[in-house]
């Protein structure tokens, strides 16, 4: 991996959901911006988002660095796994320190809110989402492996949408994606400027892939 300009689709994707959530939830109330984002709504939708948010469960990123790590490499395993792996005891750390409520313990101020039908729903630990930030962890990750303009911008559309399904499925509130998708994004870009612009880069185990 070397310094990459590919990675710069992904980034300004990330900076637009940033700024576009930002000004929604710095201008708008908690709950009445909840209901902004149910105002369209459809079961093709609800079908759509509660099959595809799963993709940024944690067995995801696990499944992607053991492979990384046969196919690739070792340094690949580490883009992926710290990625992912120090992002997922980020958010359980912060989920206890701000420990805010989820969408569903406001269910009767949502008032004729759309539930998803058959959608589990959380009622604590709201804030960061964590599916948010597995995301855009992941997926950045996979940007800069990638190393490719097009599917970076394409990993960072793809990240967005999955963050937004947490919201559509009222797991979460905006601002929640909305830290999330910082804070995996950041804790990606720390651990690929470790493993590319530190003596780390010039470590031949690095290269090591195992039936190599």
């Amino acid at each position: 991996m070397r310094a990459k300009k590919s990675i710069h689709p992904f980034l300004f994707t990330w900076a637009a959901f940033t700024v576009v959530l930002l000004l929604a939830v710095l201008g708008t109330d908690q709950l009445d911006l909840h209901r902004i984002m149910h105002a369209y709504t459809s079961l093709g939708a609800d079908r759509f988002f509660a099959t595809i948010t799963h993709l940024a469960d944690g067995l995801v990123p696990t499944a992607l660095s053991v492979i990384l790590l046969f196919m690739v490499s070792m340094r690949a395993f580490l883009m992926m796994g710290l990625s992912c792996g120090l992002s997922a005891i980020a958010v359980q750390i912060l989920k206890r320190v701000f420990a805010y409520d989820r969408p569903y313990m406001f269910k009767d101020r949502l008032g004729d809110l759309p539930w998803v039908e058959g959608m589990e729903l959380h009622h604590h630990l709201s804030f960061p989402s964590g599916h948010a930030t597995a995301a855009f962890s992941m997926c950045f990750a996979l940007a800069i492996l990638v190393d490719r303009g097009t599917w970076s911008l394409v990993l960072g559309v793809l990240a967005a949408v999955l963050a937004y399904s947490r919201v559509y499925l009222s797991q979460h509130f905006t601002e929640d994606i909305l830290a999330g998708a910082a804070l995996g994004t950041l804790i990606a870009h720390g651990v690929y400027l470790w493993l590319d612009h530190t003596s780390m880069k010039d470590k031949a185990w690095l290269r090591w892939r195992p039936f190599n």
